[in-house]
């Protein structure tokens, strides 16, 4: 089956597959379909400056594209990554030319995110003027990395993974348009798509790969053995550095926090597929048991501690099990942020007070001297009262009330805490204070 890339496209399939109308966009219905946003700004005829935020290969240059088509405006790509401050006033002088012959100018910077704030600062002129309607595309979250400035003078459209069904849709047009002679048996179009991730120029380029792996091969009919071997199995979408990043971070930590372990697995893996650090991992773990858990069971302190220490000693694969083991113990442990709410209180309430002196009762007096001066003077040593309590004692600075920080729940260890914290209050009361 040497012929079956005989004809090729002069460009990438993605490129070649390029949809040439809104209305062979496959995804995004949520702002295509009927009645949806940009639907209705393409009828509108009026082009507005807008933002497209989302993953990779979602179409947010083709959107881009289009735009500029149906709007019949002059199209001015930019590149946030290769182009700088010389490249926008060049882009403005051409822009100025085509205003000159009569026709509008989109300007579409890709990547935006990548733009300094000078540089985002020399197109806001621009665009306040009505010389260029701005088109930003971005994989980071606008909020964080687009000027308030300019950020305010667009509208932000979030785009989103293309489903299987409409990534199969995308291969289904592939071959009828391009690739005629391939044929997939249908659990090979779920592999790919699975592949994919809800990214159509990755599952553009290995359908692409597919067809090349079964050229050499000299057959048409791929399987999904066949794919699965010819195919490099790339992570799922993950990015290190941003919002996904941190996304995924928050729904593993809200999952343990839920009392949910197959969701907590569910995310730990998704990030160690992606490329996550397990150190970075592990450190989390133990975050999470002392923000969510604390005294309420002590032993998901040790164990997450444990499973950092297995890792750094095994290493990967074999010590992400630790990690898994853990979160699974944190999800099902006893939940309390008693503590936590207590620390952020008392740190909260440390940082708008004065400088408090301490009791001499409780000052440490390690020479005569001191001594003298009273330090450590009526101190009352616990462990020599009955039941190891000084009932009554005073431990806060003077003329400071008892703020009452740390209120244990009643759940796991910290119900008998809360049981034996009223009884010791009790005998401050009986003591004749109270606590």
């Amino acid at each position: 089956m040497a012929d079956l890339f005989d004809v090729k496209p002069a460009a990438p399939l993605a490129e070649a597959l390029r949809p040439r109308t809104l209305d062979e966009v496959i995804g995004q219905r949520h702002l295509l379909g009927e009645g949806k946003p940009l639907r209705l700004a393409f009828a509108s005829g009026q082009p507005h400056s807008m933002i497209f935020w989302g993953p990779p290969g979602v179409g947010k240059t083709t959107l881009a594209r289009l735009t500029a088509g149906a709007f019949d405006c002059a199209f001015i790509a930019l590149s946030a990554v290769f182009s700088g401050v010389k490249d926008i006033r060049a882009a403005m002088e051409q822009a100025q030319q085509n205003l000159a012959g009569g026709r509008r100018t989109i300007l579409f910077v890709d990547e935006i995110h990548r733009f300094n704030k000078a540089q985002q600062d020399a197109l806001l002129p621009y665009v306040e003027s009505g010389l260029v309607t701005f088109i930003g595309a971005t994989t980071e979250n606008p909020s964080f990395e687009v000027n308030s400035a300019l950020l305010s003078r667009a509208q932000v459209y979030v785009l989103v993974p293309l489903t299987t069904l409409e990534l199969k849709q995308l291969a289904v047009r592939a071959r009828q348009q391009v690739l005629p002679q391939l044929q997939l048996e249908e659990e090979a179009l779920d592999l790919l798509a699975s592949l994919a991730d809800g990214d159509a120029r990755r599952l553009l380029n290995l359908l692409e790969q597919t067809g090349y792996a079964a050229a050499a091969a000299g057959t048409a009919a791929v399987s999904a053995q066949f794919a699965g071997e010819a195919l490099v199995r790339g992570a799922r979408r993950f990015d290190k550095g941003g919002d996904q990043f941190y996304d995924q971070i928050s729904a593993l930590h809200k999952s343990v926090r839920g009392s949910h372990p197959d969701a907590a697995l569910y995310w730990l893996a998704r990030m160690l597929d992606g490329g996550a650090d397990p150190r970075y991992l592990a450190r989390r773990i133990i975050r999470m048991a002392w923000e969510d858990i604390g005294l309420a069971d002590p032993r998901a302190l040790q164990i997450a501690n444990d499973a950092a220490a297995t890792y750094e000693r095994l290493g990967s694969p074999e010590g992400e099990l630790a990690l898994g083991q853990a979160v699974v113990y944190l999800a099902v442990a006893a939940k309390s942020d008693a503590g936590y709410k207590a620390f952020n209180h008392a740190m909260a309430w440390v940082a708008q007070d004065k400088s408090r002196t301490v009791p001499d009762h409780l000052r440490n007096a390690p020479t005569r001297l001191m001594k003298e001066l009273g330090a450590g003077h009526g101190y009352r040593h616990a462990h020599d009262e009955p039941d190891a309590y000084a009932a009554g004692e005073n431990y806060l600075p003077e003329g400071m009330e008892e703020p009452r920080w740390y209120q244990p729940v009643g759940r796991g260890l910290e119900s008998k805490i809360a049981e034996r914290l009223a009884a010791l209050r009790k005998l401050d009361e009986e003591a004749g204070k109270s606590r």
